[in-house]
Parts: C-alpha cells; structure tokens; sequence
C-alpha cells in the first residue's frame, strides 16, 4: 500500500505552465469574460480594480489576483485556462464564498454561455487529439495517473467503506453531513447488487474494483465475486480489506483488463467505470458484458451522464478535467448507452434510477473533508498546486450535478 504521492502525479501538478503573454488573445478573452458575467448572478473583483458582474455584496465573488495571467490563459485555452489559473492561485474565491457556489452559476448556464458553434470551431484554439485513447496499455496508463495516486491521499476525503463514487442518501432534506457518507455508500452498492439481483450463489463480475467493498459487501450475501482493475495500488488495499472481512474465499481480486475477462456470470456490476471507457469502446464493453453474462444474468451499472445534445457538441474536446484528473475519460448519455446496448448487444436498458442530487451532495462532503485534511495531504508528498487541483475539480463537479449540467444514474440491463 502507497504512503507516499506518486512521483509522476506530483510532477505533472508541478509542471502547470506559466501564463502566456497577454496579447491580442488575452485582450479578446477579457471582453468576452466581461460579457458573460453581464449575465450570470457572480462578481469577478480585479486586482487592477475592476469589478465585473454583479454588483458587490450581492453574489459569489471572485478575486483575481493577477488579471493579466487569469485572462492570458483563458485566452489561449479557455476549456483548459480557467482551472490552470485557479491552480496557480491567479484567482480565488473571496473570504466567504464557496466554490462550487461561484461555480454552479456558469454551470447551470452553460449550454446558454457556450453556443455550438464555439464546439464546432474549437479546434482553431483548443488543441486537438490530445486526449489518450484506450487502448489496453492506454487504459493501464490512464487508470494508473488518477487511481493510483496514493491509497492514503484517497483516505482523507473518503469514508471509511473508501468508495468513490456517489452515495444514494436516505434523504436530502436536510442535508447529508459526514456522519450521513457511509450509510449512503453501502446503500448505493446494496441497490446495485440489488438491481443485478446477486444473493447467496451467485456469480458476480464486478468491472472496475475500487477498494473492494461492493466485491465484500456482494460476497457477505453469499456470492463468489471475481472482480478486476487496472490499478495494482487499488487491487493491493482491496485485497487486504477481503482478507479483513474474511471473505478470501470468495473474491478473487485481478489486476486484468475487462476485455481480458473470461467465464460466465449471473451478474456484472460495475459503479461509475463505464466513463473511463471511451466513446469508441462503449461497443466492446458491453459486448463484453454480454458475452460474460449468463443465460437469464442481469448487468447493473452505475454511470455518470451527460445529456446527448452535449455529448455531441463536445465529442473530441480536451478539457481540463483531461489534461489533469481523467486522462482518457468520455461520459457517456443514456440515449447513448440505449443504443449502443441495442445496437451491439442481446441486452436492453430494463431500467434507470437517477441520483444527480445525491452526488453534489457527496462531492460537497468530500470537498469538505478533502479541505480539513489539506495539511495531511501536504505531508503525503503532494504540493499545494496538487491541492488546488483536487479542490477545482470536486467543486467543479458538485457544481455540475447540482445544477443539471452532469447526472448520474443505475442501469439495470436484461436480454
């Protein structure tokens, strides 16, 4: 088990790149920022003393510390430059202001803010082809730059079933608290085990391991589990956590890629893997889910969505959340889920259960604990860019689900 931060991680926080030259682009890149926040409910105060947005004291305010880089990179990346410039303390929220606050208005703006044609001309500012596609090495690679960062920095935020992905509360109302986390997580993997109807006796392939406790959990009701990751750091604490809960017997853990996958199944579970697929291997997934399933098995999987429209409007861009968090990643539609399973498999979408409001509610949580224990993750080895890093992407995520923008949901699929 890592205690230590990935060498190569840190590295690639530390080389963030200074900020262009400001230029004709970062002079376009202002006016245009200024314009849109003539219409979204923030103020951006500026260091050199201008205030855009709306007028102080009345929203979430961001302080730009140093404009003339904030807009620089905005200017020569703007799906990239906002997040780098965050990272590089060029701008902030101010004493008061939550992020995904600050952020959740764009958000929820961001098919009015971004027009189709800025997705159809991107190429001309945005870089093209960068994203690395997934491959079985390409997979390894990308898997292992966010999973296996450290088992100990993922400990600081998550509780303690380690799980990764979003709770399903008893309740939003009020809201979730920490104490709320854990019961939420078990209740999530209780409901896709429930979906794919695993008990005592069933077969279980689950795609994409985390730390294990959807294979412990599944096998406490009685089942063999065999279930693969990329992430040797993942399979090592997963295994221990099997040992732990003495269910050895009944898990095999495997570092293998899922096309490498062979047997038959009752059931395939898989919680928020499908995003680390790719768009050009979605067919190959789920005929491989296909081909492992049973006659009469069921596959239960948990995805994170975007609706289609965006989807196609976005198809090929390279964003931040690529270059730093999710190398590789895609997130699919339901639309498109429905037809590659009709188009590619024996399979149908039998049903969908929405749960987008439970994941800003576990990402606020995470962010929360994340921030509590930024000193921890300091001592681990990572720097203060790594950090910020964490703290855009948990807020610019809540941000998306709270607002719409992203939603996440169980699919349960039947021949």
């Amino acid at each position: 088990m890592s205690t230590t931060a990935s060498p190569a991680r840190t590295a690639s926080s530390a080389l963030l790149p200074a900020a262009p030259s400001y230029g004709l682009r970062g002079v376009v890149a202002r006016a245009v920022v200024k314009r849109i926040l003539s219409g979204v409910p923030v103020t951006a105060r500026l260091a050199d003393g201008h205030v855009y947005g709306a007028p102080l004291g009345t929203a979430p305010l961001l302080e730009v510390a140093r404009p003339e880089a904030f807009f620089a990179r905005l200017g020569r990346s703007p799906m990239i430059g906002i997040g780098e410039s965050y990272m590089a303390r060029e701008w902030s929220v101010a004493d008061g202001t939550d992020l995904a606050d600050a952020l959740a208005p764009f958000a929820e703006r961001l098919t009015d803010l971004i027009k189709p044609v800025f997705y159809r001309l991107r190429h001309t500012v945005l870089p093209r082809g960068l994203n690395p596609t997934n491959t079985r090495s390409g997979a390894r690679r990308n898997i292992e730059a966010h999973y296996d960062l450290s088992n100990d920095m993922f400990r600081t935020f998550l509780d303690p079933s380690l799980s990764y992905s979003s709770g399903l509360f008893e309740s939003l109302d009020p809201a979730p608290t920490t104490a709320d986390l854990e019961a939420a997580q078990l209740r999530k993997v209780d409901a896709i085990l429930d979906a794919a109807g695993v008990g005592s006796g069933s077969r279980v392939l689950e795609i994409g391991t985390g730390w294990g406790t959807l294979a412990i959990r599944a096998a406490q009701r009685g089942a063999t589990v065999t279930t693969v990751t990329l992430s040797s750091e993942q399979a090592d604490l997963a295994r221990e956590r099997v040992r732990a809960a003495g269910v050895q017997d009944r898990v095999e853990v495997a570092v293998r890629d899922y096309r490498d996958q062979r047997g038959s199944f009752d059931a395939v579970v898989s919680v928020e893997m499908i995003e680390a697929v790719g768009e050009e291997f979605w067919p190959e997934y789920f005929e491989t889910v296909d081909a492992l399933l049973a006659p009469g098995g069921v596959a239960a999987i948990q995805a994170i969505l975007i609706s289609h429209q965006r989807l196609v409007d976005t198809r090929g861009t390279y964003t931040w959340m690529h270059k730093y968090i999710f190398p590789g990643g895609v997130l699919p539609s339901a639309e498109a889920i429905a037809a590659v399973t009709r188009g590619h498999t024996t399979l149908h979408v039998a049903s969908i259960a929405p749960m987008g409001r439970h994941y800003a509610h576990t990402l606020r949580l995470w962010r929360e604990r994340f921030t509590t224990h930024w000193h921890d993750v300091l001592a681990l080895g990572f720097d203060d860019r790594f950090c910020r890093m964490w703290e855009f992407y948990l807020a610019y995520c809540e941000a998306g689900f709270r607002t719409g923008y992203l939603d996440v949901a169980q699919f349960r699929l039947t021949r």
